[in-house]
C-alpha cells in the first residue's frame, strides 16, 4: 500500500535535510533557516533521514520533486538517462550534487565484469565526480580522453580526469597528448591522423559512455577562463552564433557545430550528432541553461544530470 501523502511529505523532507547535511555540509542551523523550520525540528529531519536509512554514503531516497523534473525532461528530449538532484539555496552553482550521481554513474559502469570503456570530456564537473568515485580493480576495463590535454602555454590541463579514474580501477587508459588547439586546421588534420593518436580515437569511437561537462559561450566562458581560447577567438565564435561547447567544441542554439572559428582547429574528439553512444553531460547554473537547452535541442547529448534549479529553467518555455 502506498504510504499517505503526509508521511511521503515527511520522508521527503527528512531526504532534503539529509542531502543539505550530508552531501552539501550544511550545518543543522543553516538547515532549519533554508527549509524554514526550528533547529530541533531540522535535527530530527536528519535524524529520520538516517533512521529510515534513505541515506548511506550517498542519497538513496529520490525526492519527488526531482524526479517529476528528471522523468519530464526524459520525455521532452527522449532522453536514455537523466538525474535531477536538490539545488543547495546557499551555494547554487556548486557541483556536490551532480559530482555524486555522475559519481554513481561511473561506479555502476565500472561494476560491470564484462570489458567497458569510458570516455570522459574535462571540466570542473566531471572531475568533481572523479575523485568521488571508489576504488574499485578493473583492469580489463579502458577509460579514454575526449579531450586534448595541453594548454596554449604548453601546461597540462588541471581538470584533465582520465588518469584519475585510472587511478581508481587500475584500467588501461588513453590520454589525449595534444594542444587543445592547433595553429591551423591542416596541422589538426595532420596531427589527428599520427598514429598514436588516431588509436586513441578509435578506442573513444568505441566507448559504452561518455561523461562530458557543458560549457556556455559567453565572457565567462571556461574554455577561456582556463587558458584554451584567447578572448578574440571566444569573440568570434560568438559572433559565428556559439552558444554552448561540450569538450571544446562549440555549436549554436539549435545544436548544430559552428563550421569556422576554434571548431577548425580543435584536436578534440567530435560529438556524435546525434548522440548514438550513451553521451550524457553533468552541468548545473542559469548560466549554462541556453547551452544545455541547445545540446539538448540538437541531440548533442542524450542524457543529463543536473540540478532542480537548473532543470526547471530548462523546462520553462
Amino acid at each position: 500500500m502506498a504510504a499517505p501523502d503526509n508521511e511521503k511529505s515527511r520522508l521527503d523532507d527528512a531526504a532534503r535535510a539529509g542531502w543539505l547535511y550530508f552531501i552539501a555540509g550544511h550545518t543543522q542551523d543553516e538547515i532549519a533557516k533554508m527549509l524554514q523550520v526550528s533547529r530541533a525540528s531540522a535535527q530530527r529531519l536528519v535524524s529520520l533521514c538516517l533512521a529510515e536509512r534513505l541515506i548511506t554514503f550517498r542519497l538513496e531516497h529520490p525526492i519527488a520533486a526531482c524526479m517529476e523534473l528528471a522523468s519530464r525532461l526524459k520525455a521532452r528530449f527522449d532522453l536514455v538517462h537523466c538525474d535531477v538532484v536538490p539545488t543547495d539555496p546557499a551555494a547554487p552553482l556548486s557541483n556536490a550534487g551532480i559530482a555524486e550521481r555522475s559519481a554513481n554513474l561511473l561506479e555502476t559502469t565500472l561494476r560491470s565484469e564484462t570489458p567497458v570503456i569510458v570516455a570522459l570530456g574535462t571540466g570542473r564537473a566531471v572531475r568533481a565526480a572523479v575523485e568521488r568515485v571508489s576504488p574499485i580493480e578493473r583492469p580489463d576495463h579502458q577509460i579514454v580522453s575526449l579531450v586534448g590535454n595541453i594548454s596554449a602555454d604548453g601546461s597540462a590541463s588541471f581538470y584533465d580526469t582520465v588518469g584519475r579514474l585510472a587511478d581508481r580501477t587500475g584500467a588501461r587508459h588513453y590520454p589525449m597528448p595534444l594542444p587543445f588547439l592547433m595553429s591551423s586546421e591542416d596541422e589538426r588534420n595532420r596531427m589527428v591522423r599520427i598514429d598514436p593518436i588516431a588509436r586513441v580515437r578509435a578506442v573513444a569511437a568505441k566507448a559504452d559512455l561518455r561523461l562530458i561537462g557543458i560549457g556556455q559561450m559567453d565572457q565567462k566562458a571556461q574554455v577561456h577562463v582556463d587558458g584554451f581560447v584567447t578572448r578574440e577567438e571566444l569573440l568570434e565564435m560568438m559572433r559565428l552564433g556559439a552558444v554552448g561547447e561540450v569538450t571544446g567544441w562549440a555549436y549554436d542554439a539549435k545544436g548544430r557545430l559552428i563550421k569556422g572559428g576554434t571548431n577548425k582547429r580543435l584536436t578534440s574528439i567530435p560529438p556524435q550528432i546525434p548522440a548514438e553512444a550513451t553521451t550524457i553531460a553533468a552541468a548545473v547554473g542559469a548560466a549554462k541553461v541556453p547551452s544545455i537547452k541547445a545540446a539538448l535541442a540538437g541531440r548533442v547529448i542524450n542524457g543529463l544530470i543536473t540540478d532542480e534549479a537548473t532543470a526547471r529553467a530548462v523546462l520553462d518555455r
